[in-house]
């Protein structure tokens, strides 16, 4: 059984009169441990693919399964709660929270969960010391460079040891030197530490760090290729 399992996932929405349809009819695996790069023009059904893998959104029909876990039939309350523990997402702006530190901003999600302040400690610091950010723990989200934020926010993603680790154009906000510095991290992750990611990026060379390369348009997949991991 794969990790993800999508079947004739699609999503609708209503702009007035009129039906849009960003993702139809969506069968997709995805194996635990993969490393899965998505690419499609604007509209494509990128974001609201990962936007449903997230938890973030409901599917109109289809199925979604994640972890043997019917996410499709979860009550709102029951999703949020399962998001908590089982996704991690990064975001393309970081969204860190300018008055919290470092540690604080990765502590957050914790403060979700029934922890000792020990036990959120121990993680925090472990999340951070793997991104390479321990000694900017104390540093402001404005003391740091675009990079640095970012590892903050992987970190932040990470901390709760989820299920899958989403991410949204990683680097569409980086310099190429920060960019390849994050998606070495993120390879390292994938590879060292097994996590299953789903990145969603406009950026051919950010690919050559997948293992699975899939092309969506219209709301449905066109084309899967598998790529040499860089």
């Amino acid at each position: 059984m794969a990790l993800i399992e999508c079947r004739k996932l699609t999503r609708t929405y209503r702009r007035g009169a009129e039906e849009i349809t960003p993702l139809q009819d969506l069968d997709l695996d995805i194996e635990a441990g993969g490393f899965v790069a998505l690419m499609g023009p604007s509209g494509s059904g990128k974001t609201t693919l990962l936007n449903l893998l997230a938890g973030i959104d409901r599917p109109t029909a289809g199925t979604l399964s994640i972890a043997g876990e019917p996410v499709h039939n979860l009550s709102r309350g029951a999703l949020a709660k399962w998001r908590s523990t089982h996704v991690g997402y990064i975001f393309q702006l970081y969204n860190l929270i300018p008055v919290l530190t470092a540690y604080e901003n990765v502590e957050l999600p914790l403060l979700l969960q029934q922890l000792s302040r020990r036990d959120r400690h121990e993680r925090v610091a472990a999340a951070l010391d793997s991104v390479g950010i321990a000694d900017r723990h104390m540093h402001y989200p404005r003391q740091l460079s675009g990079g640095q934020e970012q590892r903050v926010a992987i970190a932040r993603a990470i901390v709760t040891e989820p299920t899958i680790l989403l991410a949204d154009e990683p680097t569409g906000d980086l310099d190429r030197e920060s960019a390849t510095s994050v998606m070495e991290l993120l390879s390292r992750l994938n590879s060292e530490q097994g996590r299953t990611i789903v990145m969603v990026t406009h950026d051919p060379r950010t690919t050559e760090w997948a293992d699975t390369l899939l092309h969506l348009e219209k709301g449905q997949l066109v084309e899967q290729a598998v790529e040499g991991v860089a």
